[in-house]
C-alpha cells in the first residue's frame, strides 16, 4: 500500500436538505480535489436527469447547482488505505465525523447514500447516534458489478431524494 488517503472536504450550502455520502472519492476525483470527477460515473448524469437539466461542464457550476438544489456532498471515510479506486480494496477506514456534520446542519433530513461500501462503512460507525432517515441507493460507479443496474434504474431509486427537497430552484 501506498500512503494514507484522505477524501475530500464537504460541499455544503447554508440548508443542506440531503446529504450524499459516498465511500471514498476515486483516485481521479482525488487528484483532480472533484467529487465525482471520473466522467464514466453516473453520479452527474443522474442527478441531471432528476432535475431535468441539460448537462453542466464546470466543476464550479456542478457545485452551485447541487449547493442551488439543497444537497449536500462527503464521504463516510475520511482516510484509508486503498489501491487504485476500488471499495473492495479499502483498508484500516477512519470514518467521517458526519454526527458533528449533522449537529452543525440540522436541516438536514436525509442521508443518501452513495452505494454498499458507503451505506456499511456509515451503519458501522454511526447508526445508533443517528435518528434521521438513511437510504442505501445504487452506486452511480461505472465498475460493473454483481448487482450493477441499469442507468435507468439508478435514476429511479435515486429519485427518493426528491422527496426530501423543495424542488424550487
Amino acid at each position: 500500500m501506498d500512503k494514507r488517503i484522505i477524501s475530500l472536504a464537504p460541499v455544503l450550502s447554508a440548508h443542506p436538505k440531503v446529504l450524499i455520502l459516498g465511500s471514498m472519492p476515486s483516485r481521479i476525483s482525488l487528484e483532480k480535489q472533484q467529487y465525482y470527477a471520473n466522467t464514466r460515473n453516473h453520479f452527474w448524469n443522474i442527478l441531471y436527469t432528476l432535475f431535468q437539466i441539460a448537462p453542466i461542464e464546470s466543476y464550479d457550476e456542478k457545485i452551485q447547482f447541487v449547493r442551488k438544489r439543497h444537497l449536500a456532498l462527503w464521504d463516510s471515510i475520511g482516510s484509508c488505505y486503498r489501491e487504485g479506486s476500488l471499495d473492495a480494496n479499502i483498508e484500516d477506514e477512519t470514518p467521517n465525523d458526519i454526527p458533528a456534520l449533522l449537529k452543525m446542519y440540522p436541516s438536514i433530513s436525509l442521508i443518501a447514500c452513495n452505494g454498499t461500501k458507503s451505506y456499511q462503512t456509515f451503519m458501522k460507525y454511526f447508526s445508533v447516534d443517528i435518528d434521521i432517515d438513511i437510504k442505501k441507493l445504487p452506486s452511480t460507479s461505472p465498475i460493473p458489478g454483481r448487482y450493477t443496474k441499469s442507468f435507468e434504474g439508478k435514476v429511479a431509486d435515486w429519485k427518493v431524494i426528491l422527496d426530501y427537497i423543495e424542488n424550487d430552484a
